[in-house]
């Protein structure tokens, strides 16, 4: 099936271009100008990945972002004129995937378009059972569905984005072991140089929050200070 990505974007020059080169890479591509239009867009239409400018006219990319992770974890690719590193790591501590800075080439966005999904794999589902994935694997308190990039703990859902999908994911399938920044900063796929080290802490903080709502007594993310954080399974 053709992914669907939707294109947020206020200027008309750079949305053609976008769109353009999407399609012929075989994309179908859906294009708004207005967070609000793309937010209604995403709330009825199943979409597989958004490319969204920072600076649109009725709130900013980053506040459509907020308000897109309450009922979505679609990949989003944030587009903008600012090169500063500060708005980069904004961007990915709110759920981004990735960021581009303008004046930028659009087969290169087409090709991170590509990067993204791939890692977004194809479900496989039971073949009794087509609502439960084929892939899936039971680790202390948590479940891991990796074909619909799901991560259960104690039998609830939780709500990730995909860096904290990456992050919990390479703790718990790790338990005890202790990772570096560095290291949790590779496996989400971020380039080391890239100054987002302390942007790891910020995450870290977000998925504890996440496991005290369902578990507010359990700490399964422990902190060892100096070096960095692991798994600790209750049953260990």
């Amino acid at each position: 099936m053709t992914a669907h990505i939707l294109i947020v974007e206020d200027e008309p020059s750079i949305a053609d271009t976008l769109l353009f080169v999407l399609q012929n890479e075989g994309f179908r591509a859906t294009w708004k100008s207005l967070a609000g239009e793309a937010l209604d867009l995403l709330q009825s239409t199943a979409v597989d990945l958004v490319i969204m400018d920072v600076g649109l006219p009725d709130i900013t990319g980053f506040e459509a972002c907020k308000q897109l992770r309450k009922f979505s974890n679609v990949p989003v690719i944030f587009l903008t004129a600012r090169g500063d590193e500060l708005d980069r790591v904004v961007g990915l501590e709110i759920g981004a995937d990735d960021y581009v800075v303008k004046p930028f080439s659009p087969r290169e966005v087409a090709a991170r378009v590509k990067a993204i999904l791939k890692r977004v794999a194809p479900i496989n589902t039971h073949p009794k059972n087509p609502q439960i994935s084929a892939n899936t694997s039971q680790l202390g308190e948590f479940k891991i569905d990796s074909d619909r990039l799901q991560i259960f703990y104690r039998q609830q859902l939780l709500q990730l984005t995909r860096i904290e999908f990456k992050l919990l994911q390479t703790l718990i399938e790790q338990p005890r072991k202790v990772f570096s920044r560095d290291q949790l900063l590779a496996a989400v796929g971020t380039a080391v140089e890239a100054g987002y080290d302390r942007s790891i802490d910020t995450h870290i903080k977000t998925l504890r929050a996440k496991l005290r709502q369902i578990a507010a007594d359990a700490e399964p993310i422990q902190t060892q200070r100096g070096f960095g954080y692991c798994y600790q399974p209750e049953s260990l």
